[in-house]
């Protein structure tokens, strides 16, 4: 039989935005990546042992019920959201040595917010002697933080790694995070990928059986020149007045809104913190009014027993509710029960997998996940890898993690798929962003809102270490927005100008790896002129290449400057006026910028050894001595470039003016010699 090439597009919604924007990303699997499987015996759910297949692949385990901060021992959760831990611990106190870190950690964050560096020096002397002298893993942890980022201690990366290294061995799931990004960055995929493996499972423990849970974005604190004002605002929680309204409405009995602040309550969302008891009251307040949404809802915290008494009989009730009331995705959560026997009488793997299939007959990507787990693993029906690849192949486009980390798994090993370990690790790294650590965002956006900047970037700068990109421009941007605000200390106090730079550069520097445009940008002009680090316009046009290859309008403007004098780049007059154009063409509001050096360009190759051409460029070394009039009295920031353009433009506008007098005038003469010529003669 002939063999037809297969494409296939997997669109992968990135977890962490590549730009200012979240941005979609393609993957494409021709068929050299489908590996080929041999065909098995068709089972039946009557003769399926779930026992036989490989533990690797048992993805229909038990959810894991246990609270965010068990499974993510060691973290911040008891100094931050002391109320959400305060039921879990009391049964189980802290021994002597945990007290002694929490207690250590929560003074370095609280010396730093009233901008104390002693007592953030004894902190961090308390934390080091737990790490060193007791071998206590979170700490270890935390001073190989402080190393990596060069707070207090100098920065030493040896350090920091071998501090991560001791605290994962003894169990740090930061630790193994930031050791994963390390190897990646390094493009050590034999290493990163086992560490993201292990991080991408916790997560995927902590989904939803039914749905996909929302993804609770670190936010953007900026666009790039400013603060990001609108996104700031929906993340105020109760303070926002969107939301305040919506909590009126709820109040006065409109089911929607009711479902809508039961489901910012669950999962945190819009600045608020997690609060099951908050979410079962107004899900249950919604159910009454046949509000099918909180059926499902509340179908999943029966099952996974949050913040009551699992009860997988009133799960299944509720399911099924909800999928009566044509809320398809429940029929996941529902064929969940049947898969496992819980609620139900016995496992029924035929029930099962009609469950699923109304769900991805009505598009739901859960649906065709599940889909894809029974056909992997011949539960109930005819085993068959390439079907399931395909089927999670749908729900990857849907934008289901499960599927991705199923696809990271099938690169991983090689199932299914030819093994790739840069592929699978990518993926691996998309789930694993959103475990549990990922409540770091949270509480650094509630410091940034309450004015606690220090905090704020202290966190930030813990997310970074992890590898999250939104989090390393957040940081960079504090330190060059803020400066001392910022509370950067380094060994001997609080960072000089040169230390912010040079931190603000290597955040931008590993924001732009992943992609962030803006980033790019703001490392070319650091080469560019020379900001916490050497001028080097040859790497200057290397960063302004790549945020050029992401469509941005000023770095596509910077090329052209460069071309146009020469600066790292060939002398170029046609590149840079094609890349001027390129300019206006992705951004219209670069209409004047790109007309006053279109008009520059003009001169230099009419008038190319002219008096103007050598004051205009004069006027970048001129122009430091003017920048305070300019800002004072032209410009709200002073800018050379637009100033030096500006003189251009007029001066084309007075060359072009002359040379139509002399036009005019010359027509004048030539009518005068013709009406004064002789006859012709005949």
């Amino acid at each position: 039989m002939q063999r037809h090439k297969l494409t296939l597009s997997l669109l992968i919604f990135s977890l962490l935005p590549l730009s200012l924007l979240a941005r979609q990303y393609f993957l494409i699997l021709s068929q050299e990546d489908l590996k080929d499987i041999p065909s098995s015996p068709t089972t039946t759910s009557s003769d399926v042992d779930p026992n036989e297949s490989p533990p690797e692949w048992d993805e229909f385990g038990d959810s894991d019920s246990k609270p965010e901060h068990e499974l993510d021992p060691g973290s911040w959760r008891p100094i931050f959201e002391p109320d959400a831990t305060t039921s879990s611990t009391s049964a189980s106190k802290l021994d002597p040595e945990m007290e002694q870190y929490y207690s250590a950690v929560e003074k370095m964050f609280s010396a730093v917010s009233d901008s104390e560096v002693k007592v953030v020096e004894e902190a961090v002397a308390e934390i080091e002697e737990l790490a060193t002298v007791k071998g206590n893993s979170h700490a270890q942890s935390v001073l190989g933080f402080l190393y990596g980022l060069g707070q207090i201690k100098e920065r030493d990366k040896a350090k920091a790694f071998l501090y991560h290294h001791f605290a994962a061995d003894g169990g740090s799931l930061q630790s193994k995070s930031a050791l994963a990004y390390t190897y990646y960055r390094q493009q050590m995929y034999e290493n990163a990928v086992k560490l993201y493996a292990e991080l991408a499972e916790v997560a995927v423990n902590s989904f939803l059986i039914s749905k996909d849970s929302p993804v609770i974005e670190p936010v953007r604190i900026h666009n790039g020149a400013e603060e990001n004002k609108e996104a700031l605002r929906k993340s105020r929680g109760e303070d926002d007045d969107v939301f305040q309204i919506l909590e009126y409405q709820a109040q006065k009995g409109n089911a929607g809104a009711m479902f809508k602040i039961g489901y910012f309550h669950y999962f945190g969302l819009r600045g608020l913190r997690r609060d099951h008891a908050k979410a079962l009251a107004w899900f249950s307040k919604a159910v009454e009014k046949g509000e099918p949404r909180s059926m499902e809802l509340l179908g999943e915290i029966y099952a996974r027993g949050a913040g009551v008494e699992r009860n997988y009989t009133k799960a299944l009730e509720w399911l099924t509710l909800a999928a009566q009331q044509q809320l398809y995705s429940a029929y996941n959560g529902m064929g969940y029960l049947y898969v496992k026997g819980y609620g139900v009488q016995k496992k029924n793997y035929s029930k099962a997998k009609e469950y699923f299939e109304r769900a991805a007959d009505h598009e739901d990507a859960g649906g065709h996940y599940n889909l894809g787990v029974m056909h992997l693993k011949g539960i109930g029906v005819k085993r068959d890898v390439r079907l399931a690849c395909q089927y999670f192949i749908v729900a990857a486009n849907a934008g289901q993690p499960k599927a991705f980390y199923q696809l990271a798994k099938m690169f991983h090993m090689g199932v299914g798929l030819k093994k790739n370990l840069l592929m699978a690790t990518a993926l691996y790294k998309l789930v694993a962003e959103r475990g549990p650590w990922n409540s770091l965002s949270r509480w650094a956006l509630e410091s940034y809102l309450k004015g606690d900047v220090g905090k704020a970037f202290l966190l930030y700068s813990r997310m970074a270490e992890l590898g999250y990109e939104i989090a390393q421009s957040n940081a960079a941007w504090i330190l060059d927005k803020y400066a001392e605000g910022s509370m950067c200390m380094g060994e001997s106090g609080f960072c000089t100008d040169s230390e912010r730079h040079q931190r603000a550069h290597f955040l931008w520097w590993q924001a732009s790896e992943q992609g962030n445009e803006h980033a790019a940008l703001l490392i070319g002009d650091a080469y560019y002129y020379g900001r916490g680090t050497e001028r080097d316009y040859e790497r200057a046009a290397e960063a302004y290449m790549h945020a050029k290859s992401q469509s941005n309008a000023q770095a596509m403007f910077n090329l052209g400057y460069m071309h146009e004098h020469g600066q790292g780049l060939p002398l170029d007059l046609h590149l840079a006026k094609r890349y001027y154009d390129q300019a206006l063409e992705i951004d219209p509001a670069a209409k004047l910028p790109v007309t006053l050096a279109l008009a520059s360009l003009w001169i230099r190759k009419n008038y190319a050894d002219s008096f103007m051409v050598h004051v205009i460029d004069s006027l970048p070394g001129v122009y430091p001595k003017i920048k305070a009039w300019v800002e004072n009295i032209i410009l709200e920031e002073g800018n050379a470039a637009i100033l030096t353009l500006f003189v251009c433009l007029l001066t084309v506008l007075y060359f072009r003016e002359r040379q139509r007098r002399n036009a005019a005038v010359e027509v004048g003469i030539q009518g005068q010699h013709i009406h004064h010529a002789p006859a012709a003669l005949n």
